[in-house]
């Protein structure tokens, strides 16, 4: 899959696809980038690319058409037929972990990192796709919201992480009915004087899962209780999740 980014700071993802253990998608090119610095296509010895917002207010606004002429040429090097072109708003729908699946089997996507007091509405209006948002909190920009859309993606392709069964196991998949994971402990057994709870070192699998389970329906119920009510409407808790769940309250 290839994901081009629109950026006016490309140099904040250099070390982003050199660190950490998701820089195997990266090197491997499994998940490709390619950026863009909308400066490039700007006219003019400056390189303009924002101006003042029309009706007066604080900030600059971008310009659309060093965006748009960016975005043309995006475009063209991907070939074929044209990528979705994903903005990074706080009105966009909020990034959860099925987006993220979504977008991890997709084909990829232009994404677009804004900046200033935001971009020239009829940019948006004629030339975005798709909204999305990391929560109910603004950014000087899009390129962390960028940075956290590639690297979720990135780690669930395969071969990327050192265990095929790591992300299956993390908060929100399915694989846990879309609950909050459990707490992890490891050496030593004792810390601080706290100890690692004794189902862990009992070594009976099933009462190890037991107790998983029932962390991560307690965890959830007091962080998430929404995550609680999804998985129970799905069907998805046994007579003893509703047991667990009970003792808890």
């Amino acid at each position: 899959m290839r994901f081009d980014v629109l950026t006016l700071f490309p140099e904040l993802f250099k070390p982003f696809f050199e660190i950490g253990v998701t820089r195997r998608a990266f090197e491997s090119r499994q998940v490709e980038v390619v950026l863009w610095n909308p400066r490039d296509f700007a006219e003019g010895n400056y390189r303009r690319v924002d101006d003042r917002p029309f009706g007066g207010g604080p900030g600059m606004v971008m310009m659309a058409e060093p965006l748009s002429a960016c975005l043309d040429a995006a475009q063209a090097a991907r070939g074929g037929d044209a990528a979705p072109v994903l903005l990074f708003s706080p009105i966009g729908e909020t990034l959860r972990h099925e987006v993220i699946e979504q977008w991890s089997v997709s084909s990829g996507a232009v994404l677009v990192c804004g900046r200033y007091e935001g971009i020239d509405q009829r940019f948006i209006d004629t030339r975005v796709t798709h909204q999305l948002s990391l929560g109910d909190f603004v950014l000087s920009g899009g390129e962390i919201a960028a940075m956290a859309l590639l690297d979720a993606v990135a780690r669930l392709q395969p071969g990327v992480l050192g265990d095929e069964a790591s992300h299956v196991q993390d908060s929100f998949n399915p694989a846990l009915d879309g609950l909050l994971d459990c707490p992890h402990y490891t050496r030593p057994e004792v810390w601080n004087g706290q100890v690692v709870p004794a189902p862990l070192m009992s070594g009976n699998h099933a009462q190890i899962e037991r107790w998983r389970r029932d962390q991560r329906l307690a965890i959830s119920q007091a962080r998430r209780p929404e995550l609680v009510v999804v998985a129970r409407a799905a069907g998805r808790l046994s007579k003893l999740d509703e047991a667990a769940l009970k003792k808890k309250l």
